[in-house]
């Protein structure tokens, strides 16, 4: 490990260096990339220095504690700091096993979250919204800026289906976490006999694609406009001003028909195609290596059953990693930092062991 670190160490002070090159500053594009990269090294260079520090004053003190001519007072000081850099040199260490872990390419982009109803009529509808402003309000506890980019309502308070994007540094690498089957287990307002019913919505979570990763070429895309549809009264357009893009290869489509504007509706459209056409590459990939993925958290398979949220007895449970919450409020007003924690550090426990 020591060896790859003082490696890091070096393409570090080497990505320094060419980020204040006039030269590099000049080509943008590869600037900002060389940026990234000095970024993601940052924090395992800095917790490197801090292990070798911590070392290097063990050495010092170990000298003291077998220095003959030292006395009995100063050798117990040396003793007692000597068993405080052990132990600062062993978390030191596990948090470098941590860091070098291979990263997910995504974790620091935006995410467009696509919430399906599922399972229930009109009460998955509803779990649909509760769903959906839980993570609009997550998102503002962590200062990420919210964007609608399609919504189609059910007429009773509910959604068939929204789709929205969270922006912000590091949304994917919380959410990703959250792609899956959510089971709701309440008694509706609808119903006047007061038993419970079970009902479900989808969650899936894509991180935006970027322009370099994802090159899409004009001539592959069917582009039909049509009148937007809703509700009734102003939410009606009386202009073609909804969009459905197609992509001809893969067969992935978008609609958006949110804005008045048939150029903002394409622009979104647009979006959400380019992070699904990106979402089933990946998901392509995840296929190829399933045997490991049964050994991991589940981090993108739509049909997987991931959590349960049960009204009666005010509890959240996660399935994948067995572990409930009785906090049912504060959950669904955004509060589950407790819940993604634990599920980042399942993800990484299960990591290390395959690297071990």
């Amino acid at each position: 490990m020591l060896s790859k670190l003082e490696f890091l160490e070096e393409k570090y002070l080497d990505l320094s260096n060419k980020i204040g090159d006039p030269e590099v500053i000049r080509n943008q594009n590869e600037w900002k990339k060389l940026v990234k990269e000095h970024s993601s090294l940052e924090p395992i260079v800095l917790k490197y220095r801090a292990h070798k520090k911590a070392s290097e004053s063990l050495v010092e003190v170990k000298d003291i504690m077998y220095d003959r001519t030292a006395d009995d007072e100063l050798k117990e000081m040396a003793k007692m700091e000597m068993e405080e850099l052990q132990e600062s040199i062993m978390a030191y260490e596990e948090d470098l096993k941590v860091l070098l872990l291979p990263k997910d390419p995504n974790d620091d982009k935006n995410v467009i979250v696509e919430i399906r109803a599922g399972a229930g009529g009109d009460e998955a509808g509803l779990f649909a919204a509760v769903l959906f402003r839980m993570y609009t309000r997550y998102a503002e506890e962590n200062k990420w800026k919210t964007e609608l980019m399609s919504l189609g309502e059910t007429g009773v308070g509910g959604y068939k289906e929204v789709i929205f994007m969270i922006i912000g540094k590091g949304a994917y690498s919380k959410l990703k976490y959250e792609s899956g089957t959510h089971r709701v287990q309440r008694v509706p307002v609808t119903d006047s006999g007061g038993r419970i019913h079970t009902s479900t919505a989808t969650v899936a979570v894509l991180p935006e694609a970027d322009d370099v990763e994802l090159e899409i070429h004009q001539n592959d895309l069917r582009i039909d406009v049509f009148r937007a549809s809703g509700c009734g009264g102003q939410s009606v357009n009386t202009t073609d001003s909804a969009v459905r893009i197609t992509h001809l290869p893969t067969g992935v489509i978008a609609t958006c028909q949110d804005e008045k504007s048939q150029l903002k509706n394409k622009e979104k459209a647009l979006k959400i195609l380019k992070a699904r056409i990106m979402d089933t590459v990946v998901q392509q990939q995840k296929d190829e290596i399933a045997e490991d993925r049964r050994s991991q958290v589940g981090t993108g398979d739509r049909s997987e059953r991931i959590r349960t949220y049960n009204y009666a007895q005010g509890r959240i449970t996660d399935h994948r990693i067995n572990l409930t919450v009785y906090k049912l409020d504060a959950f669904l007003e955004g509060d589950i930092n407790d819940m993604i924690d634990a599920l980042i550090t399942s993800d990484q426990a299960n990591k290390l062991k395959q690297v071990n």
